[in-house]
């Protein structure tokens, strides 16, 4: 980075950084450098690192190579002032099972990859919000290709939908987007109504429609590829903030609260809203999935738990997670016959499994090359269900995580 830049950074960023970093040669370099991107507490909640590794996490975010004593003030100072500790640490739980972990890192640093998602030829498809991105990697060759959105875009998610279009939710112009893979093109789908400001998670159900969240705004979307139509209904809680959305094998659409202690039930042909009631009040969810038989599995993401809900009884029962109250479960996907979601509140980012037939838990680290620095968002499954897809938001790095059966 040249250093009139790093001079203008410094300038616009001072203000919202003025936050207490330690004092010494280097501070205002990182508050102005760091900050253009993320707000300096979060190097403060990191779990610390050597200067090796920070400048490994660094190279991951921004190119400071073309400015080597900008680069070298900066590692020595985080290296200094942070170094490896064990605040926020995780509990891991060892177990039977290995994983094998592949990972890229996508071309356009800083942009928070995130998201990932394939479609029916193979291809990993991921949005980078920060940077107005959608991107494709074909992980047979680590080839990546990455493709501009609307100006302003922020998109908070990506999913394949009818005749292979990919569409992303436009966090941040209250949008719906298509991209036509073969043509490029772009094509947008305004919010009907202003106070719908804010696109979150979508997932398509088995007749092409696509349901969407939207957490700041407080509602649930539909959206009808054919016509373009967009319906928005509220939820019954006010601030529930509707995070993540799955969709049962009846059509149901399930939303989870992340500002409060709910579960949302929406009928596919009325769209009528039913909250069911989580039994801790300080609960809140950020995602869910649904299992085989039908039953929801959701993460308790402020009181650190795991929980399940039965459709059909009405039974509720919780877990609390191997890291703790403070763990923050974030995202969730069934996986191998079992529960898997990730511990985003500790460091490292700890990926989960959680045997249902004998309640038990196995954890590991979630890698970024050679560090661990966090953290998941969503996951899925590929295709056909044999690996789980996954990102490290702030190293800009797309994971495929299979169970290693080798042996």
């Amino acid at each position: 980075m040249p250093t009139r830049l790093v001079i203008v950074l410094i300038t616009l960023m001072l203000p919202s950084a003025a936050f207490a970093l330690p004092e010494g040669d280097g501070k205002a370099l990182v508050e102005g450098v760091c900050s253009s991107c993320h707000r300096a507490s979060i190097i403060e909640r990191s779990s610390g690192y050597s200067r090796d590794d920070w400048q490994f996490l660094a190279s991951t975010m921004i190119d400071l190579s073309n400015n080597p004593e900008t680069e070298g003030k900066i590692l020595d100072y985080l290296a200094a002032n942070f170094p490896p500790s064990d605040n926020r640490a995780a509990t891991p739980v060892v177990g039977p099972l290995k994983l094998r972990f592949e990972e890229w890192q996508v071309p356009t640093l800083g942009q928070r990859s995130r998201d990932p998602v394939e479609d029916k030829d193979g291809n990993i498809w991921w949005v980078g919000q920060w940077g107005d991105i959608l991107g494709r990697l074909d992980p047979r060759t680590g080839k990546m290709d990455e493709a501009r959105l609307p100006r302003g875009a922020k998109p908070h998610s990506v999913n394949i939908g009818p005749n292979g279009f990919a569409w992303y939710t436009g966090n941040k112009n209250a949008t719906i987007g298509r991209f036509d893979p073969a043509t490029g093109e772009i094509t947008e789908y305004p919010m009907p109504d202003e106070a719908a400001r804010d696109p979150h998670t979508a997932e398509f159900d088995a007749d092409g429609i696509m349901w969407f969240s939207l957490q700041g705004s407080n509602m649930i979307g539909r959206l009808d590829p054919a016509t373009g139509e967009v319906k928005l209904v509220p939820s019954p809680r006010e601030r529930s903030r509707p995070y993540g959305v799955k969709i049962a094998k009846d059509g149901t659409i399930w939303v989870a609260c992340n500002g409060a202690n709910c579960l949302l039930r929406v009928n596919p042909e009325t769209m009528d809203v039913t909250e069911i009631t989580l039994p801790q009040e300080r609960t809140t969810v950020r995602r869910l999935d649904i299992d085989p038989d039908g039953v929801i599995w959701w993460v308790n993401s402020r009181l650190g738990g795991l929980g399940r809900y039965d459709p059909v009884s009405g039974e509720i029962k919780e877990w609390a997670s191997p890291s703790g109250p403070k763990s923050h479960p974030y995202a969730i996907a069934i996986f191998d016959d079992a529960v898997w979601y990730n511990e985003s509140g500790v460091r490292p980012d700890m990926l989960v499994r959680f045997e249902p037939e004998t309640e038990t838990f196995q954890s590991w680290p979630i890698p970024s090359g050679p560090v661990y620095g966090g953290i998941l968002r969503h996951m899925r499954t590929t295709l056909d269900g044999k690996a789980l897809l996954i990102h490290q938001s702030g190293t800009n790095h797309i994971a495929r995580v299979t169970v290693d059966r080798s042996e």
